[in-house]
């Protein structure tokens, strides 16, 4: 009789333990998930920010050369952007 409420408190013991792998195991799945939208989401904003940057460099570098080409050839800025 001992062995078998033995047997059935170690069957029962299993069925928690593996309850609980397959619970923490899920938790983990969801948390894996979220990071990786999370990390998607954070590098699409950083492209969005680098392209924006990207372009407002190349907009100062076309101010400086119509700038440079002004003051060059003696023209104004107008002048020179039309060139």
């Amino acid at each position: 009789m001992r062995k078998i409420i033995l047997a059935a408190a170690a069957a029962g013991a299993a069925l928690s333990l593996s309850a609980c792998s397959e619970a923490t195991e899920e938790n983990a799945e969801a948390t894996t998930e979220g990071a990786m939208a999370d990390t998607e989401t954070n590098m699409d904003a950083v492209g969005n920010e680098m392209e924006a940057a990207g372009d407002e460099v190349a907009m100062e570098a076309d101010e400086a050369a119509t700038e440079a080409e002004a003051a060059m050839e003696g023209e104004t800025e107008a002048e020179a952007a039309a060139d």
